[in-house]
């Protein structure tokens, strides 16, 4: 019975001790504030510092153009469902944002001094007339930049003089271009070689 007082006071300073240091452990020490506490309520995403995004440059290209050269990103459409992009010096010429695409063949014409779009047209080459095609590329300039972008069906309506024409303005492979091929293609009237902008995939 005499023991009762004393080991009540021993417990009580014991019951004290572990409050003191579970506290300090959790608060971080005196002036610590509670990065502990915070710490078990942060993912461990937020506490890892963000790497810095890689630098974008014209037309969301990873890398910069040389000098006195145009940077250009073109993508065809994806089947009937998502339309070309045709993207000249950060300026969106032909875009489904722009309303200006449409099924077959999306053309944007450039000059090739100046980097100006000189017109932009969609061709359907499903139901529409390809002499409407003719009409657009028969009678370009000299150094005249043709830009196309294919949206669902590139071919269908293409006949022996159309992918002549391609040809001659560079493309390697507007002679084999079948139904539901996609194709990205950037040529200009004059030029004696093929062109190295040319990605066509079968359909």
């Amino acid at each position: 019975m005499r023991l009762a007082g004393p080991l009540r006071i021993v417990v009580l300073v014991v019951a004290m001790g572990l409050t003191w240091i579970v506290g300090s452990t959790l608060l971080g020490g005196p002036g610590g504030g509670f990065p502990r506490i915070q710490h078990l309520f942060t993912s461990p995403e937020s506490s890892v510092t963000a790497e810095p995004r890689a630098k974008k440059y014209k037309c969301g290209l990873p890398q910069p153009c040389p000098a006195e050269h145009l940077a250009f990103r073109m993508v065809s459409g994806a089947a009937n469902v998502i339309g070309p992009k045709i993207c000249l010096e950060d300026k969106m010429l032909m875009s489904s944002v722009k309303d200006n695409v449409g099924r077959g063949l999306n053309i944007a014409l450039v000059n090739g001094v100046s980097g100006e779009l000189i017109e932009a047209r969609a061709f359907d080459m499903w139901a529409g007339d390809v002499n409407d095609l003719l009409k657009f590329i028969r009678p370009l300039h000299e150094g005249t930049l043709v830009f196309v972008a294919s949206y669902d069906d590139p071919a269908t309506k293409m006949n022996e003089e159309t992918r002549k024409l391609f040809s001659e303005l560079g493309s390697r492979n507007a002679k084999e271009l079948a139904f539901r091929d996609s194709w990205v293609f950037v040529g200009a009237k004059g030029v004696q070689n093929k062109s190295p902008f040319e990605q066509p995939s079968e359909g």
